[in-house]
Order: structure tokens, then C-alpha cells, then sequence
């Protein structure tokens, strides 16, 4: 077996995580380096290229802030960090910080198996180049595989195909066509507008409604950007003590039935024109308690029914199969004006699924749709999917693959038992896609690299996770959600959208600044629930 190169750590994925994973170690001395399978940086970012795509935290909150001078000198323009904004922004971290010579581009890694007699990994590369390193870091993303649903003859369909999680780099132009696409989660809510901006006709096809609310986009003022920056610390801090990691939500202090139906139709209006995500943030109990759930769900239930003029397409955009907040909030940029446009139709496919993709079209019902290019929006195998696609083997020769077959288990979301050296950041039983994704990215990067410092600095050369603490931290993560309303609602947070996957909750929704108290418990504690050898 012939070792192409050997390093002390092997980090895969040049998303936010990767990059800042890999300044930590390079500024450590240790040897490091990336593998990318695109062709440049920015994980979620290069690859979600789709019309509209854009981050759903406000750019001043959605940015690193491990670098002072970082914050200082790079200048937001949108609200909300657009896909090409958020792309130069990752560029220009991977450039200030001068991570390219590290990265290996074009490079997908297809298997890992540690070695227990010289207790470090090897891994192999999709040109079947082999790889020896002592850490192994997954920075694969949380929403990073994308899922396009089996359906019957989409090989025979003559027209363009396109995934929002896998958009080319040139953008279609869909004048004069007809596009139908499949699905209205995030990117679907996004894209909807943009594509119906152009196209001759638009057909959504729609399983399930979503909740969506006005994001309110716009330019950011300099003057906004300039105090932000004048106060980053204090922003910073409040973020870290918040639930979600958002500065400016921070935990509310009343029930949705501590004020009359008035007052909390007001305080919703008031959200409601602040746009983002602010109304889950209106009450303690909207997460917690059905019946507060339901009046900010008919309050948004009763927007969409004041905005949608066909009043049979608006009932079907309104969900009633979950409590708002319990899958991933959308924010839009006039999603249900949309449907009053002359050339955009709403085919729900909820009650009678799509029965066939053919060369011209799809079936659903008994009724055939004719059209020139498909989109499907239907998202990702979450949280695990990219992990899974990488054949990880312990020294049993056990497979992570295999070892989740029933559902994901980890320490924090950062380790798995059995895998020793192996580290993921926001992996499942964290509260990544719960949170500000940056602020847990970076709480996660330096836990690990201060376990790894640890480790070094005692001169162990391995480091595990506990079955014990694992089993327990499992058991904690399905005890807070089952605290909630999350459960109740069929979403990716529960695998729901992938045939085949064993339904568990993914996500810690205890809260970032709870999950963080944890594990600075046991940083204190010589870390606790962690093994060395």
C-alpha cells in the first residue's frame, strides 16, 4: 500500500468549518490540509447557486468572530448575506488567512479506516490515492448531500434537469420555458419568485405547504453595518447567551396567554413587519405548547390567505400538518404574491404523489403536465448524509455507516464511540442547524482543537468518546426535544424526508448557550466523558 502523503490532520470539506479548522491547526504548527470535492471554497455556499439563494441570519450575525480585523475590514452590502456575497466572503477568509496552499481541490474522499497499531487513519481519495493521517476532521456540512427523490422515468425526461443543492455555475435562463419544479422548502420559497420573474409558465408541484415569513431584505444601511462593528463584542456576547445564537433574539420573558388576544395579535403584526425570524421569538411557549403554537400559526395562516387572491390556492399554501417552527423556518421575498402572477400555477401532490417523470413532462393523478425544464427543491439527506457517503471503518473494521444504522449516535455532536481521532463539527446531537451556524462552528472548532491540544500536550496518541457519556448525551438530546413540539412535525430534523432512514430527532434544541455551559462543564472537568490512550 503505497502512502501518498502523511499529515498530522485531514480535514474534509473547505466550507466555514474546514477553513477555520484548518487556521487553528496550521497556527498550531501542526501539518494540515483539506480535502474539497468542488473546485474552490465555501461548502453551502458554492454549491447552493440557485436563483434567490441566500442565508436566513442577518449578514452582521452570519459572519466569524475569531478575527478582529476580519469583522473590521470586510463590508456587508445585504441584509442578508446573498450567495454570491457569502462566496466572496469565504474567498476572501480563505485568502486573508492564506488556506489555499492547504486545500486539495477536486478531491472527493471515499473511505477511512483507522489503524490501531500506529492508532492514526488512512484515507482514501476518489483517484484511490491513500492518505495517512493522525486526526481525522469532517467538516462535510449539515446540509450538504442533496436528496432527488426516486421517482419512476426521471432517466427518460428530455429536458434540463436542475437541483438547487447542485446548481451549475452559469445560471439558466428560463425565458420563454416552462418549468416545473418539485418542492417548496427553503429553496423552493427562494427560488419560486425568481424563476416565475422569467419564465413563460411556472408549475409548483407541492407535497406540503410550508410556514414562510417575510425576510424584509434589503441593502444594509452603512450606518446599521458601521454601529454594528463599533459593537461586535457585546453583539457577540449576546449571541452566545442566546438560545438560538442571534444577538437580537434574545430569550422572550412571557407566555402567548400572559397578554389578551389583542395585544398578541399585535405583537405578532409587529414581528410579522419586522420580518425574519422574530414571531418565534414573541412568546416562552411557542415551541413548547400546541395550543400557543396554534395562534401564531393561524396569524401567519391568515396572511397568507390575505395575500394569495385565488382562495382555493391559498388554503393549499397553508400548512396544518405541523406547528410552526417545528420544521426550518422559511423567510421569503414575496413567496405567496407570487401566486396571483398569471403564469404561475400550485398542483398540490400531496393526496395523489407523482406517479411518473416521462420525456415531456410528469403524471400526478391522472393528469399529465407538459414542460421544457424540472427543478427539484427537495433539500438533503440532513445531518448525516454526508457523513455516511464516506465509508469510515473502525479497527473492527465496523462501519460508522453501520453503527447508525438505527439512527446517529454521538458525544456533543463532536464524536462517536468506537472511532477513535475522529471529530465532527456540528455533527448530529448539536445544536448546528439550530443555531447561528457560524457561532457553532467556531464553539465547535475550538473545543476540538483544544482536545486535541490536550491529547498532545499529555503525550496520549489517541482520544475517544465513552460509550457511557455517548449513550447518555443521546439520551439527553431526545429528552429536550421531546420536551418541545419538534417531534410533531415530519421534517429532515427527523430524517422524514429520506425513504428508508430510521426517524430520529438530529438537532440539540436546548439552546447554544445551554449546550456551550455543557461543554466548558467538561473542558473543567478534564474532559469528562472522553477517553485518552
Amino acid at each position: 500500500m503505497k502512502i501518498y502523503k502523511s499529515l498530522d490532520t485531514l480535514i474534509v470539506g473547505a466550507g466555514f468549518a474546514g477553513m477555520y479548522s484548518l487556521h487553528k491547526q496550521l497556527s498550531e504548527g501542526f501539518k494540515g490540509e483539506i480535502f474539497e470535492q468542488g473546485d474552490d471554497v465555501g461548502g453551502t455556499w458554492y454549491w447552493n447557486r440557485y436563483p434567490g439563494a441566500r442565508c436566513d441570519i442577518e449578514s452582521m450575525d452570519y459572519s466569524f468572530s475569531f478575527s478582529e480585523e476580519l469583522q473590521q475590514e470586510w463590508n456587508w452590502k445585504e441584509k442578508y448575506g446573498t450567495q454570491p456575497e457569502l462566496f466572496s466572503y469565504a474567498k476572501h477568509v480563505c485568502e486573508k488567512f492564506n488556506l489555499r496552499k492547504n486545500i486539495n481541490f477536486n478531491t472527493k474522499i471515499t473511505k477511512a479506516k483507522f489503524i490501531k497499531n500506529t492508532q492514526s487513519w488512512l484515507v482514501t481519495c476518489d483517484d484511490n490515492s491513500i492518505v495517512k493521517c493522525r486526526y481525522l476532521i469532517l467538516a462535510t456540512g449539515n446540509l450538504s448531500t442533496p436528496n432527488t427523490p426516486k421517482i419512476n422515468g426521471v432517466d427518460t425526461f428530455k429536458g434540463n434537469i436542475f437541483h438547487t443543492g447542485a446548481w451549475p455555475k452559469e445560471m439558466p435562463d428560463f425565458k420563454n420555458r416552462t418549468v416545473g419544479i418539485i418542492g417548496t422548502g427553503s429553496s423552493g420559497v427562494q427560488s419560486i419568485p425568481i424563476i416565475a420573474e422569467t419564465a413563460k409558465e411556472l408549475l409548483v408541484f407541492q407535497r406540503t405547504p410550508n410556514f414562510s415569513l417575510p425576510a424584509r431584505h434589503s441593502k444594509l444601511p452603512i450606518d446599521k453595518r458601521e454601529n454594528y462593528k463599533k459593537n461586535y463584542l457585546k453583539y457577540r456576547q449576546l449571541a452566545k447567551n442566546s438560545s438560538f445564537g442571534i444577538a437580537k433574539y434574545q430569550p422572550p420573558t412571557q407566555s402567548a396567554f400572559d397578554v389578551s388576544e389583542n395585544e398578541r395579535n399585535s405583537i405578532y403584526q409587529k414581528a410579522w413587519e419586522e420580518g425574519g425570524q422574530a414571531m418565534l421569538f414573541s412568546f416562552t411557549d411557542l415551541l413548547t405548547d400546541k395550543k400557543a403554537n396554534d395562534t401564531a400559526a393561524e396569524f401567519v395562516r391568515n396572511k397568507i390567505r390575505e395575500i394569495v387572491n385565488d382562495k382555493s390556492t391559498a388554503e393549499k399554501l397553508c400548512p396544518f400538518d405541523h406547528p410552526i417552527g417545528t420544521k426550518r423556518l422559511c423567510l421569503d421575498s414575496n413567496y405567496f404574491q407570487t401566486y396571483n402572477k398569471n403564469n404561475v400555477s400550485l398542483i398540490d401532490i400531496s393526496k395523489k404523489p407523482i406517479d411518473e417523470i416521462n420525456k415531456h413532462g410528469l403524471v400526478t393523478n391522472g393528469t399529465e403536465y407538459t414542460f421544457d425544464d424540472l427543478v427539484f427543491a427537495t433539500g438533503f439527506d440532513a445531518m448525516t448524509g454526508s457523513v455516511n457517503a464516506i465509508n469510515i471503518t473502525n479497527e473492527d473494521e465496523v462501519s460508522l455507516k453501520s453503527k447508525w444504522a438505527e439512527g446517529p449516535k454521538t458525544y456533543l455532536g463532536i464524536m462517536v464511540s468506537e472511532f477513535p481521532n475522529l471529530f465532527m463539527i456540528t455533527g448530529p446531537q448539536s445544536p448546528g442547524v439550530k443555531s447561528q451556524m457560524i457561532l457553532s462552528i467556531e464553539q465547535h472548532v475550538d473545543f476540538i482543537h483544544n482536545l486535541i491540544m490536550h491529547k498532545k500536550d499529555n503525550n496520549y496518541s489517541a482520544v475517544n468518546a465513552k460509550s457511557k457519556n455517548q449513550d447518555e448525551w443521546v439520551k439527553h438530546n431526545n429528552d429536550v426535544a421531546h420536551s418541545t413540539l419538534y417531534p410533531l412535525a415530519h421534517s429532515w430534523y427527523n430524517g422524514d424526508n429520506i425513504v428508508g432512514k430510521k426517524r430520529n430527532f438530529m438537532p440539540y434544541v436546548g439552546g447554544v448557550a445551554n449546550y456551550k455551559n455543557i461543554c466548558d462543564e467538561i473542558i473543567e472537568s478534564d474532559y469528562k466523558g472522553f477517553e485518552f490512550s
